[in-house]
């Protein structure tokens, strides 16, 4: 993966995030406070942007050079955040079942990160 491609997939991840935490707390908010899912939103967000950042500082920082660290911070948004704003909107409990895949997905991330951390100039 190029680095380009890297810095474009984090912005659309943090760009998803922005526009899916509007949406939430603007066009979702009556739907989301009666179904009593505004909580699962909420934390579908915050792991969306906290990653999505720690994806652009990644995409910044491998230069281009292939970060498995990355592929699983990835991941994890898709799975975890994925999972939960499904959940929100659906209230089908069984998608809280897929969320901790994601989760592991982020931990795997991160423990690539102590392991090999990318080689900063």
């Amino acid at each position: 993966m190029t680095a380009a491609l890297a810095v474009r997939i984090a912005a659309l991840v943090l760009f998803l995030a922005i526009a899916l935490g509007a949406f939430g707390a603007h066009g979702l908010s009556d739907r989301l406070e009666a179904t009593g899912r505004a909580h699962n939103w909420e934390t579908a967000v915050l792991y969306h942007l906290a990653h999505g950042v720690a994806l652009l500082a990644l995409a910044l920082a491998a230069g281009g050079r292939p970060l498995p660290a990355f592929a699983f911070l990835l991941a994890g948004v898709i799975v975890f955040s994925g999972s939960l704003y499904l959940l929100a909107l659906t209230g089908k409990t069984w998608l809280g079942a897929i969320t901790p895949l994601g989760g592991l997905s982020f931990l795997a991330g991160w423990a690539w990160l102590v392991a090999d951390p990318p080689k900063l100039s």
